[in-house]
């Protein structure tokens, strides 16, 4: 539609847990609370994002016997990834230990399995590969396809913390994208995905179909979802280390995937990547799924 595009995202946020801001008109989340309330009862003093996803992650693990430290060791491996990466806030590694040890929030999450809501901006150049090109500007990565979701029945219907928090819209789009690519999960060698909290990230997994419905005990433990396994996710470290500026959280993801592709990310390479996925979601609710090819410019 346009030759030359700037996206921009920002965020300026307070100090602490997610709150809401609007108090004087409904809540856009007020059927999803009705959920969590009927499914997993409401905690007024745990923070009620935690709350949606502690319960998603707990109904995952419930379902399919999962050992809860494996979502810590979600969280051992973003530091591990962010060790290398100088825009992270936090890149000291840890333990399963210490993961396990920091304080309860709420179900199988502790603090450090809880992304920091942090102040960040980013910026990104949407543009036609002629613009580019006259431009000598790098055009070897494009947009292959991207899917846009949102909440369907199911949402509510399934009575399943794992839908409430968007599992099925996840699904739905990653699954557009591969039919329009012509590529399956099995064909992606690195992800950024919205690892709000360790318990989304694992449940993801599966969502977008980079392993089979409950094993990702098996595939965390395998090594599977970092390097020399099947796909490196959240190489920057994702929002539970690099932190989350809501606004801005999607062109971070944009701008570590295109610096992959460009063979740019330095100690974070993966090597010899000619596809990334994008995967961003927000509750009450949208999902959007995007994968970007390396050509040849």
């Amino acid at each position: 539609m346009v030759d030359c595009a700037l996206a921009v995202g920002f965020e300026q946020m307070t100090a602490g847990a997610l709150t809401s801001v609007y108090g004087d008109r409904p809540s856009a989340l007020s059927r999803f609370e009705d959920s969590l309330t009927t499914l997993r009862g409401l905690d007024p003093q745990a923070p009620l994002a935690a709350q949606f996803f502690g319960g998603a992650g707990a109904a995952y693990a419930e379902e399919y016997g999962m050992d809860p430290a494996v979502f810590a060791e979600i969280a051992v491996k973003a530091r591990r990834h962010a060790a290398n990466n100088p825009y992270a806030v936090f890149r000291t590694p840890i333990t399963v230990e210490e993961v396990l040890a920091s304080p309860a929030i709420h179900g199988p999450l502790t603090r450090l399995q809880c992304c920091p809501p942090t102040c960040g901006a980013g910026a990104a150049i949407v543009c036609s590969r002629d613009f580019a090109r006259r431009h000598g500007l790098d055009a070897s990565v494009v947009i292959r396809a991207q899917r846009l979701t949102t909440d369907t029945a199911s949402t509510f219907d399934a009575r399943d913390m794992r839908q409430v928090v968007g599992y099925d819209m996840t699904a739905a789009a990653a699954a557009g994208v591969y039919e329009d690519a012509g590529v399956g999960p099995e064909d992606i060698p690195v992800a950024e995905l919205h690892d709000c909290f360790t318990t989304n990230e694992a449940i993801t997994y599966e969502a977008l179909g980079l392993t089979a419905p409950g094993t990702v005990e098996k595939f965390v433990r395998d090594g599977d979802n970092t390097y020399g396994g099947k796909v490196v996710t959240n190489p920057s470290g994702g929002l539970l280390s690099k932190g989350h500026p809501l606004g801005a959280t999607g062109l971070a993801q944009c701008a570590e995937l295109v610096w992959q592709l460009r063979g740019r990310a330095q100690a974070r390479q993966v090597d010899g990547a000619r596809l990334a996925l994008q995967h961003n979601l927000g509750l009450g609710g949208a999902c959007v799924v995007t994968l970007f090819e390396k050509t040849d410019g």
